[in-house]
């Protein structure tokens, strides 16, 4: 059994963001059912690389759905539509705010079809505001929140975050929105509308970035691989490579002074709390850096583990993924698609006592399930 079975999505969105978030919702049992132009409305399809022709983007956010084509802007896609809302528990979409009223498909029409429907909107920028109807992209956001200027060296320009975090993140709250709606309208027999912005998601994300800012004035800036609050809390050069090494207490700043052979480092003036290790960090840190760089990243590890000092190699992907810890936690998968092979895909981290997370279906072509969806008045929309 899986705890959403008996849920049927409707997913209009297109490229990660909402993509993401309905792909958890179908990992925990939602049926979903992706709603696409016949001629295709996702560019995410078209980025590559590819696989067998099929978009590794697109293969990352769509496992574990259907996809069936219609035309919202005629009259009889719009009808279909409207029958499988009937049926459904969650819509989800992230056209531009205003596009779905113009189709006659906004909040207030479809909740006249099914007022139990949960209808979630994803948009840049929000239902409201100026920026309203302006388009909103993850790199976009990541500027206008804030993040890229927190990104980075010191000495260089503000810096997007390696992956689409933005979108992520919002994944993540799609799916936060859509289980409370549910738990609400088993109490109230309702659903609603949610509106859900990516620059909202990322400001909400600024954690003790904005809450210092927020409560003191004070104005983070990029520090590179340092951290805005804590000392020694940054990558050191071993040997070989790069170690990323955090002492976030004083304690633990103790058991590292006495792994580095340095215990007078404890009572130094300069060190004997975070702030003043804070204000003294570049100094300490070069003093580190002279033990540290003595010896290869294997060696340190077992070494900082010992004392309980929080350490991690700064890896690439492929040593990322291919790392013991990875494996054993078995977070890699693998599905087969009869047009284009095998896939392989991360997992969904969540792992339940009581429940196995089924991954039934490899990503889905354009249109895949239509002839198995039933066809408004027998015509082929």
């Amino acid at each position: 059994m899986q705890p959403l079975e008996d849920i049927k999505v409707l997913d209009l969105s297109r490229v990660l963001a909402a993509p993401a978030g309905s792909m958890i919702l179908a990992d925990l049992g939602a049926e979903v059912t992706r709603i696409e132009h016949p001629e295709g409305s996702d560019s995410m399809r078209d980025w590559g690389p590819f696989i067998n022709g099929q978009s590794t983007y697109y293969l990352c956010a769509n496992r574990n759905k259907k996809s069936i084509t219609l035309d919202l802007k005629t009259e009889a896609g719009a009808e279909h539509f409207k029958e499988l809302v009937k049926e459904a528990d969650i819509l989800l979409e992230n056209f531009k705010t205003g596009d779905m009223e113009k189709m006659g498909l906004n909040y207030d029409e479809i909740k006249k079809i099914n007022p139990r429907l949960i209808h979630v909107a994803v948009t840049g920028f929000g239902q409201t505001g100026p920026l309203a109807h302006e388009p909103g992209f993850d790199p976009v956001i990541q500027a206008m929140s804030g993040l890229m200027d927190v990104t980075g060296t010191a000495d260089g320009e503000p810096t997007r975050v390696g992956i689409p975090i933005a979108d992520i993140l919002t994944s993540h709250y799609i799916v936060m929105g859509v289980l409370a709606a549910l738990r609400l309208r088993d109490q109230t027999n309702k659903g609603q509308f949610i509106d859900l912005a990516l620059l909202d998601v990322q400001i909400s994300s600024l954690a003790n970035i904005s809450s210092a800012y927020l409560n003191t004035g004070f104005v983070s800036k990029r520090l590179g691989n340092q951290h805005n609050n804590v000392a020694p809390y940054q990558v050191f050069n071993c040997k070989d490579g790069l170690l990323m090494i955090c002492a976030g207490s004083d304690s633990q700043f103790a058991k590292l002074c006495k792994l580095l052979g340095r215990e007078e480092w404890i009572y130094d003036g300069r060190f004997k709390t975070n702030m003043l290790r804070k204000e003294n960090e570049n100094q300490l840190a070069d003093m580190i850096n002279e033990i540290i760089i003595m010896k290869n990243r294997d060696e340190w590890i077992p070494l900082l583990q010992e004392y309980k000092i929080p350490v991690g190699r700064v890896n690439t992907i492929e040593e990322a993924i291919e790392q013991p810890q990875v494996k054993a936690r078995d977070l890699v998968g693998e599905i087969e698609h009869e047009a284009y092979g095998k896939i392989k895909f991360i997992k969904n981290p969540l792992q339940f006592s009581e429940l196995n997370i089924q991954y039934k279906t490899a990503p889905p072509l354009l249109g895949e399930n239509d002839k198995s969806v039933a066809i408004l008045k027998g015509k082929t929309i």
